[in-house]
């Protein structure tokens, strides 16, 4: 070997080790943001409990008079590890609404949702309880959405990458819940996977800082596109990484667990592999 060769060989290596450390570093430093934002979530917390309690309070009471039943909703949720904890809402459904059918997603125009119900959902204030499951340690402001059990247990086999979602705390707001609707299907929640994965990839105090500012100002119904274009938060590449062909339902059917466990079998029979759908819940350490 030439001298000449060695030399570009050696800078070409050394090139690579130097890029290799600076994604090292760039992966601690976001794993040790996740870790001090519990710091900075429970601050942010505390000072927001006396104003977000009132309207708390009196949300509650407007619930009471308009319809039967608590102001607040408790519901099981999947949070940090695959650790189920209790999460609170300002009940936007009639009692007892999933009686009938089971464990759904909201549909649009769901006939379970109270008159009031739809307005509080609209301006998002039906999530202030969960300020208080951020005090506890259980949630952040900014994260991946925590999902129920019932349908986690599926949606973690059948979905790729889907456990890696639960390597941080979930949130009242994110990345996914900001670009796009509530999942409907397999194909709607591959997308808000791929959002969440990048937001756990680039997450850091300015992107929190942007999402915040974003949700802050849908409440005042300001154009969701205008605020995500003009807050630098919308995320094509993620979105196009999931191809067309990996499509599993082709209709508009009840997204119950029922139809989810279905859709994950044909998912498993097309990829050649066997459903697991009672395997519990893992979960990987950041990178």
């Amino acid at each position: 070997m030439s001298l000449t060769t060695r030399s570009k060989a050696g800078k070409q290596y050394r090139s690579r080790n130097a890029a290799s450390k600076l994604e090292g570093a760039d992966a601690t430093h976001r794993a040790g943001y996740f870790r001090w934002k519990v710091a900075l979530d429970l601050a942010i917390a505390c000072f927001l409990l006396i104003p977000v309690s009132t309207m708390i309070a009196i949300l509650v009471l407007l619930v009471r008079m308009t319809s039967k039943g608590a102001g607040i909703y408790r519901q099981i949720r999947v949070g940090k590890g695959g650790r189920c904890f209790m999460i609170y809402k300002i009940r936007t459904m009639y009692v007892n609404a999933e009686a009938a059918s089971g464990p759904v997603w909201t549909q649009s125009g769901d006939p379970r949702v109270t008159f009031l119900g739809f307005i509080l959902r609209k301006l998002h204030l039906d999530e202030l309880p969960q300020i208080f499951n951020v005090l506890r340690g259980e949630m952040s402001f900014v994260g991946p959405r925590p999902e129920r059990p019932e349908f986690v247990r599926v949606l973690s086999e059948t979905v790729p990458r889907y456990r890696d979602r639960l390597v941080i705390r979930p949130g009242i707001t994110g990345l996914a819940q900001i670009n796009l609707p509530p999942d409907t299907d397999l194909v709607s929640v591959r997308r808000k996977v791929a959002l969440d994965l990048n937001y756990i990839e680039h997450g850091n105090l300015w992107l929190d800082t942007r999402l915040l500012l974003c949700t802050a100002f849908r409440v005042f119904k300001v154009p969701e596109g205008f605020l995500t274009w003009i807050l630098d938060l919308q995320r094509p590449e993620p979105l196009a990484a999931i191809n067309a062909a990996d499509e599993v339902c082709s209709g508009p059917e009840e997204a119950t667990p029922g139809t989810i466990l279905l859709q994950a079998a044909q998912a498993s029979l097309s990829n050649g592999a066997p459903h697991k759908g009672s395997q519990p819940v893992t979960s990987q350490k950041p990178r």
